[in-house]
């Protein structure tokens, strides 16, 4: 190769104090989605300390960067997330996602130095806010943020694995190379009918409340006939003011998830159906918002293999115990404009602890789940190189993903 992997390790460590400092301050200071001003200016502050030229307010987010080394060649770029949750704060340890990333950035970026001008690729670090619901890297893609990119990476912070289904210990499992996750297709419904008094005049009302309840009771009832790998769930937002006030509006705001975008979709049209037929029942007419959805996680394996490879032997597993998380991410979008990688990485936790809850949030700001991400961060480098040093594998990886989105159309039957 071109591209020194040891030179990438090396600019890693060279910078492991940066790292930490930015590390420890994000965590220190939670920022809901959209507001996370402190985490985007230290982020600025530090790489332009460091020499790079970086755009603030990337692409028209307020919370986004983007920093970008090179010229010419191949593009890589790693994402940083950096948003957090209400009430626990970095509940799902996104400081580690952005402390790996950066460190990626960082080992390229050293390596490319290394090679000289005459080595022609570009590596970009991008701040992608609001992960946590908000479908940040949702309004990066409608920016063009993704376009002609080869390859982008990030990994994030998960509880530690201590046995396989079968009872086979996995302690030794530190990393999960092809993470999957359920696309999420979320829409709000709103039913409106006909106020009336209650009492004195029921029959000249029109009740919503009516048509959100058997909405409800058809969806609880379409559950029995889904497949395992899918899930429904909503609430209701509206059902009325005053139980002598035949309610007028109602409102609920449900997601849908699936193993594909495609098949997502396709199940919504069903949770769909029984809210036209609530409306029917009731006289009401419905209406929808569709509110940001988040596609599946679909994960280059050759990218994977390559960070496996890159990886200390036996310590990475290609896919994870369970056949998919029960969660969705906007990263799954990122993975329908270009090949992408998104792994995630054990941190030590007590027991019964997983993502979103205070105790993850203590076990996000330990040394040791800083080394883990910065561990992780060296993996991600080296893959990158490979994207950008070796032309032949770059090229696989393009075609495999093309033939991935052919595949990704296909509904389930």
């Amino acid at each position: 190769m071109t591209l020194s992997p040891d030179a990438a390790r090396a600019g890693i460590d060279a910078k492991l104090s940066e790292l930490s400092a930015l590390n420890d301050y994000i965590h220190a200071n939670p920022e809901l989605a959209y507001e996370e001003v402190k985490a985007h200016d230290k982020f600025f502050d530090l790489l332009t300390k460091l020499g790079f030229k970086v755009t603030p307010h990337a692409y028209g987010v307020p919370t986004s960067f983007l920093a970008e080394y090179g010229s010419g060649g191949r593009l890589v770029v790693f994402n940083a997330e950096y948003d957090a949750l209400p009430g626990v704060g970095h509940a799902c340890g996104h400081n580690l996602i952005a402390t790996a990333s950066l460190a990626s950035f960082l080992g390229v970026v050293a390596a490319m130095r290394e090679a000289g001008d005459s080595f022609k690729g570009r590596v970009q670090l991008l701040g992608t806010p609001a992960e946590e619901g908000g479908g940040g890297k949702l309004k990066l893609i409608d920016a063009g943020a993704y376009k002609g990119v080869d390859a982008c990476l990030m990994i994030h912070p998960a509880p530690g694995i201590k046995k396989l289904p079968d009872g086979t210990d996995a302690s030794h499992i530190r990393s999960v190379a092809n993470l999957t996750m359920l696309a999420n297709v979320k829409n709000k419904v709103f039913f409106t009918g006909r106020e009336s008094h209650a009492a004195m005049a029921p029959w000249q009302g029109i009740n919503a409340l009516d048509a959100v309840v058997l909405g409800y009771n058809g969806v609880s009832m379409l559950r029995q006939q889904i497949r395992p790998i899918e899930r429904i769930h909503g609430v209701l937002r509206e059902g009325g003011k005053r139980p002598n006030v035949t309610p007028a509006h109602g409102a609920l705001e449900y997601y849908v998830r699936s193993d594909t975008r495609a098949n997502a979709e396709s199940l919504w049209r069903r949770v769909k159906n029984c809210f036209e037929g609530a409306a029917v029942a009731t006289g009401c007419t419905v209406e929808y918002e569709h509110i940001n959805s988040y596609s599946d996680l679909r994960a280059s394996p050759r990218l994977c293999r390559a960070y496996m490879d890159a990886m200390p032997k036996g310590t990475v597993a290609y896919k994870a115990p369970t056949e998919f998380s029960g969660g969705s991410t906007d990263m799954g979008n990122v993975c329908y404009e270009c090949p992408g990688f998104h792994g995630a990485f054990c941190i030590e936790t007590p027991p019964g602890v997983g993502n979103h809850t205070h105790g993850f949030t203590a076990s996000a700001s330990t040394k040791e789940a800083f080394d883990r991400s910065i561990a992780c961060g060296r993996g991600m480098a080296v893959a990158a190189l490979r994207v950008l040093d070796d032309a032949q594998f770059a090229a696989d990886v393009r075609k495999d993903w093309e033939a991935d989105m052919e595949l990704a159309k296909v509904e389930t039957k």
